[in-house]
């Protein structure tokens, strides 16, 4: 299901709708797929209020840190200053499936880049593999739906598998090595306090 709005438009309104929408932690799926990663340069796609990149700068990254919306921006970067890394951390306004930072990183994170805006995920993660620096880690981390038995409020979107997630890469034979393909599952407690369960996939891989 999508908006015909403009995604700067969506997100900035999604953003304004609360003085915070996220929780101010780390994706645990991203923190647990990092944590043995030596520090280098990082580029966070998607980064909205900023917690995974603060995450990384706080552990020496200097970090990349990408989403359309001004707002979330605007509200990452103070976080960031508040938590004593705002030099580490270059905040930049791109719609992904129109413009892209420049640079070759240690480490390109995608996590969750979905959007009820038109969004050219498999085009935007393709150019995410394009800026893996050679020894470097490509991780994306996305939606699967729900588990068995939770309401799915969206029957009829479709959220790639694993090895689909992959294949849509089109990544040269042997120039890349297959570290994390899995789905698993996720405790989520939704803003009114109910809990639900969610099926999520990680994807991480080396360029070799």
């Amino acid at each position: 299901m999508t908006t015909e709005q403009l995604p700067d438009e969506y997100w900035n309104a999604f953003y304004s709708e609360h003085e915070q929408i996220w929780s101010g932690k780390p994706n645990a799926a991203f923190a647990d797929e990092v944590a043995g990663l030596a520090p280098g340069r990082a580029l966070d796609l998607g980064c909205g209020e900023g917690a995974d990149a603060i995450w990384l700068a706080e552990r020496g990254w200097t970090v990349t840190a990408v989403d359309v919306s001004t707002v979330a921006l605007g509200r990452a970067a103070e976080h960031a200053k508040a938590a004593g890394v705002g030099d580490r951390i270059d905040w930049q306004q791109h719609e992904l499936g129109n413009s892209f930072p420049d640079g070759e990183f240690d480490l390109v994170s995608a996590q969750f880049l979905h959007s009820k805006t038109d969004l050219p995920r498999d085009g935007i993660l393709r150019r995410a593999a394009a800026a893996v620096a050679p020894g470097g880690v490509l991780l994306i981390e996305g939606h699967l739906g729900f588990s068995p038995g939770e309401h799915n409020p969206h029957p009829e979107v479709h959220f790639p598998e694993p090895d689909e997630v992959i294949e849509s890469l089109a990544l040269p034979d042997g120039e890349w090595e297959t570290l994390v393909s899995r789905a698993h599952d996720r405790a989520q407690v939704m803003r009114d306090g109910v809990p639900i369960n969610r099926r999520d996939c990680t994807v991480k891989l080396r360029r070799r």
